[in-house]
C-alpha cells in the first residue's frame, strides 16, 4: 500500500485559503446572526447586552466585539451558579442536546453536533491524520469534552478511534502494536512515556509501532521534546490549542511558526485591563467567539496569553498564527492538561486544619509536569503519613491531578506567598 500524503491538502480549503479580506467580511457576517440568535433565544445573553443598553444591531461586525465587555471563565462559573445550570447562555432546546460535559470549576456545557467538531477535525488533517488510519485517544472521556470532540472529529475524516483514555502504559503500547495505530493524541509527556514503556518491553519503536502522527495539547511543547519524540518514534508531532469551553482555537501545519486560526470562530488578542485587542505581534489575553447555534459563547476570555503574527506560511493558509501559549493572566495555571485554581487548592488544605501554610509548587521533571503541595504543619507532632495520604488523594479527587505532598518546618513558605507557585521553564 503507498505512503499517505500527510503534508499537504486542506480539509476546507474555502475557508482555510481565503482571501483575508473575504475571510473578514464572512466573520463579520457570521458575529451578526450569532449576536442576534443569542439576543433572541439566550436571556442570560440578552440581560448582559441590556445592561449595556446595548441591541444586535449595534454588534454587526469583529470590531464591533469590542462594545461588549469580556467574560472571564471565573465569571463563567459564577454565572451558571447564579442561573443554574447554563446561566441562561443555552440558546437551544434541551431536546437537541447530545450531551452535558463538566468542566473543573464546575463550568457545565451543553453540546450537540456543531461546527466545534469541524474544527478540530480541521487540526487534525493539518496534522497529518488521514482517511483510513487508526488512532488512539489518550486524553481523558470523563466528563470534560475533549476526548469525545476527537473521537467525533476522527470519524468525521474517515479515521477509527481506539478511545483508550488515560493510563494503563503497558496495555496502551500492546493496543498500538496489535492494531498498526498510526495515530496517537494525547499530551507530548504521555507519548514520551509510552515510548520508554516500549522500549522497556523489548519493542523496536519504529518496527514495531506503525506511529506516523500525533496530535498533542494540554502541556507545551518545547522544541527539545518534539524533536526527542519525532526522531525517536519517527513521526510528525503536531499541536493545537483550544479550550473545554471553546473547542479548537488554533493548530500547527507542516510549516510549524506558530498556530492557524482555526476557521469558523473569531479569536482577538487583548488587553487584559481594558479588554480591547492589542497591535499585532503585541502579547495578550486570548479572548474568544464561538459562532454555535446552542451554546454561543461570545467574548469569553482564556486567562492565557498569546499574540499573532500575520505573515505569509507556506503552506497555503491564509489565516493569522498564534504564537504560541505565552502563560496566564492570573495565577491559574495548566497542569497536566488541567487548570489549577488558587481556589481549588485552598479548598483542599482548608480540610486538613493540622495544616497551618502551604502553597502548591509546580516544577517538570523528565518532560512532565510535577505538582509539589508544600506544607507547614501547626501540631508538628502529627502523623504525617496519614496526614500525606490524606492531602495526595484530595489533590487527585479535588484538582484531577496527582500531586505529592511536602511537609516543610514551620517558617519555610514566605509569609503571603503566592498559592501556586509555577517554576517550570520551557526552551
Amino acid at each position: 500500500m503507498p505512503d499517505k500524503d500527510r503534508t499537504s491538502g486542506y480539509l476546507r480549503p474555502e475557508l482555510e485559503t481565503m482571501d483575508p479580506q473575504a475571510r473578514q467580511d464572512y466573520l463579520d457576517g457570521r458575529v451578526a446572526a450569532t449576536v442576534a440568535h443569542a439576543h433572541e433565544r439566550a436571556p442570560g445573553f440578552q440581560a448582559r447586552m441590556e445592561a449595556m443598553d446595548a441591541e444586535p444591531g449595534d454588534i454587526t461586525s469583529v470590531a464591533d466585539l469590542a462594545k461588549l465587555p469580556v467574560v472571564e471563565k471565573a465569571e463563567l462559573i459564577n454565572i451558571q451558579r447564579e442561573n443554574l445550570p447554563f446561566g441562561g447562555l443555552m440558546a437551544g432546546q434541551m431536546e437537541h442536546i447530545r450531551r452535558i460535559y463538566v468542566s473543573p470549576g464546575p463550568i457545565y456545557e451543553p453540546a450537540e453536533r456543531t461546527y466545534a467538531d469541524d474544527r478540530w477535525a480541521q487540526a487534525l488533517y493539518a496534522g497529518g491524520f488521514r482517511a483510513g488510519d487508526i488512532a488512539q485517544v489518550t486524553f481523558n472521556f470523563n466528563l470534560v469534552p475533549f476526548a469525545f470532540n476527537l473521537d467525533e472529529s476522527l470519524n468525521s475524516l474517515g479515521c477509527v478511534s481506539v478511545p483508550a483514555g488515560v493510563g494503563n502504559t503497558e496495555l496502551q503500547v500492546q493496543i498500538m502494536k496489535d492494531l498498526g495505530v498510526a495515530g496517537y493524541l494525547g499530551t507530548p509527556s504521555f507519548l514520551s512515556a509510552l515510548a520508554d514503556k516500549a522500549e522497556a518491553l523489548g519493542m523496536d519503536l519504529k518496527k514495531d509501532l506503525n506511529l506516523q502522527v500525533a496530535f498533542v495539547a494540554a502541556e507545551a511543547l518545547p522544541s527539545s521534546l518534539r524533536k526527542e519524540l519525532e526522531e525517536r518514534l519517527g513521526m510528525l508531532v503536531r499541536q493545537s490549542y483550544g479550550t473545554a469551553e471553546l473547542n479548537c482555537l488554533s493548530y500547527e501545519c507542516m510549516e510549524m511558526g506558530g498556530m492557524h486560526l482555526a476557521q469558523d470562530c473569531v479569536v482577538q488578542i487583548c488587553d487584559p485591563e481594558t479588554g480591547q485587542e492589542v497591535e499585532p505581534g503585541q502579547v495578550g489575553e486570548v479572548v474568544a467567539t464561538i459562532f454555535d447555534h446552542t451554546y454561543p459563547l461570545i467574548r469569553l476570555g482564556t486567562g492565557d496569553l498569546s499574540s499573532l503574527t500575520y505573515d505569509a506560511c507556506a503552506c497555503g493558509r491564509t489565516a493569522p498564527k498564534m504564537t504560541g501559549w505565552l502563560g496566564r493572566v492570573d495565577q491559574v495555571t495548566k497542569v497536566r492538561g488541567m487548570f489549577v485554581h488558587p481556589s481549588n487548592v485552598q479548598q483542599v488544605a482548608q480540610k486538613f486544619p493540622q495544616v497551618e501554610a502551604f502553597q502548591l509548587v509546580v516544577t517538570r521533571e523528565n518532560n512532565q509536569d510535577v505538582m509539589t503541595l508544600v506544607c507547614e504543619l501547626a501540631e508538628p507532632g502529627a502523623d504525617r503519613e496519614e496526614l500525606r495520604a490524606g492531602l495526595e488523594n484530595e489533590l487527585k479527587e479535588t484538582l484531577r491531578v496527582k500531586g505529592r505532598v511536602d511537609f516543610q518546618d514551620q517558617g519555610s513558605l514566605p509569609e503571603g506567598c503566592k498559592v501556586i507557585d509555577d517554576q517550570r521553564t520551557w526552551d
